[in-house]
């Protein structure tokens, strides 16, 4: 597929409803955005081998079709890190390749949040409620049988499980040791987030590389899922700006002003707005 392509299939993701959303294809359609010769279909194919070996092994486990969340942990651990050895990558963390769900796959290393991708695709290929949490830092997946238990599982660290002094633990290394456990940090999140908080790591990793515009078209990425989102209109501007491109600036900064309600931001940007307009006539 080429690069217009991709980019077509990933607006008709984006004009699904959150829950027809398939998260790999989507991860794996921007990641060829950035590896635009690579075999797509190889990729599909490995993240559907996953999920039937997850599949192949509950069957072996002859359980029932109400499986519990230790079940579904324990499968799902089990294939993705004992079958086809994957694992968190805590010596090059901040590898771009990290959030590449694609060099994911070929490494077998990644973020929390790309590993998460193959935990929540597998699961939802078996068709369990399986979703990402509101938590800060790092990407946790719980686990839901159809009976309401649950089970929070940390896809980083070989699919530990994370009860509430784990995620205690977790929260003071990743958020500081002034900050507590609350409730929002169990509430889960749709698929739009998840795949824009990989954007995010894409984009803040291009930044500390001082690649602009590539953390632009990141930025672009997640507006693609959310075009309503006042903060990544704003942001483009910004990185807009840094990088010279000042009528693409304003037109970020427009789209900021368009779906602001009146108050003191809309009327700095709209000030910006006018100062770079005169700047380029």
């Amino acid at each position: 597929m080429t690069d217009i392509d991709n980019r077509s299939a990933l607006q008709h993701i984006a004009e699904q409803a959150d829950e027809a959303i398939d998260l790999a294809e989507a991860a794996l359609l921007f990641a060829a955005l950035d590896l635009p010769t690579s075999d797509v279909s190889f990729y599909r194919d490995h993240v559907r081998a996953i999920g039937d070996a997850v599949g192949d092994h509950i069957s072996t486990k002859n359980i029932d079709e109400n499986v519990s969340p230790e079940d579904m942990a324990e499968a799902l651990n089990h294939t993705l890190f004992e079958k086809f050895r994957y694992a968190g990558d805590d010596k090059t963390y901040d590898d771009l390749d990290n959030a590449n769900l694609m060099r994911v796959i070929d490494r077998r290393r990644g973020l929390p949040v790309a590993l998460g991708i193959l935990y929540l695709a597998a699961a939802r290929a078996q068709g369990w409620a399986a979703a990402g949490l509101n938590f800060p830092g790092h990407f946790l997946v719980r686990l839901e049988s159809r009976d309401g238990r649950r089970l929070i599982i940390d896809p980083f660290h070989q699919g530990r499980v994370m009860g509430a002094p784990e995620l205690r633990d977790l929260l003071k290394v990743v958020a500081g040791p002034g900050v507590e456990l609350e409730a929002s940090h169990y509430r889960t999140v749709s698929s739009r987030d998840v795949l824009i908080r990989l954007q995010n790591n894409v984009k803040t990793r291009r930044l500390d590389r001082g690649l602009i515009k590539e953390a632009v078209d990141a930025i672009e990425n997640m507006i693609l899922l959310a075009p309503d989102s006042l903060a990544l209109w704003r942001e483009a501007g910004v990185l807009h700006m840094r990088a010279g491109h000042l009528k693409r600036a304003i037109e970020s900064f427009d789209k900021f002003v368009s779906l602001a309600q009146d108050g003191p931001d809309r009327m700095k940007i709209a000030k910006v707005v006018q100062e770079l307009r005169e700047r380029i006539n």
